[in-house]
């Protein structure tokens, strides 16, 4: 079955970094976009970036030269580094896989798994 384990969370100062990955089983990431979506105390979940293996990763604005989005193909493990980090970052971060690999990232229809989070905490 479809899992989606993330880890990397933690707490951060402002300006700081930190390294999220995603571990996927039961199905090869290669075919599929996956993405990095967070949710602040309050607001609505939103997409952080989206990648599939056919190009460039989607950013959001917000996150563009801060954040990169990469890939292990042969851990099955995606990656979300994040730098410059500001205290209305903080949030759960999921990641997500979405129902096949040729999707518009920018605009992509709603993931079909999610995995269960980790903690995102910048003090300012």
């Amino acid at each position: 079955q479809v899992q989606l384990v993330e880890s990397g969370g933690g707490l951060v100062q402002t300006g700081g970094s930190l390294n999220l990955s995603c571990r996927a089983s039961g199905f090869n990431i290669r075919n599929y976009a996956m993405a990095w979506y967070r949710q602040a105390p309050g607001k609505e979940r939103e997409l952080v970036g989206a990648a599939n293996i056919a190009g460039l990763p989607y950013y959001r604005e917000s996150v563009k030269f801060r954040f990169t989005i990469s890939s292990a193909l042969d851990k099955s493990t995606l990656f979300l580094q994040m730098g410059n980090l500001n205290a209305g970052e903080t949030g759960v971060y999921y990641c997500a896989r979405f129902p096949n690999v040729r999707i518009t990232l920018a605009t992509p229809p709603p993931p079909g798994s999610w995995g269960q989070g980790t903690q995102v905490s910048v003090s300012s």
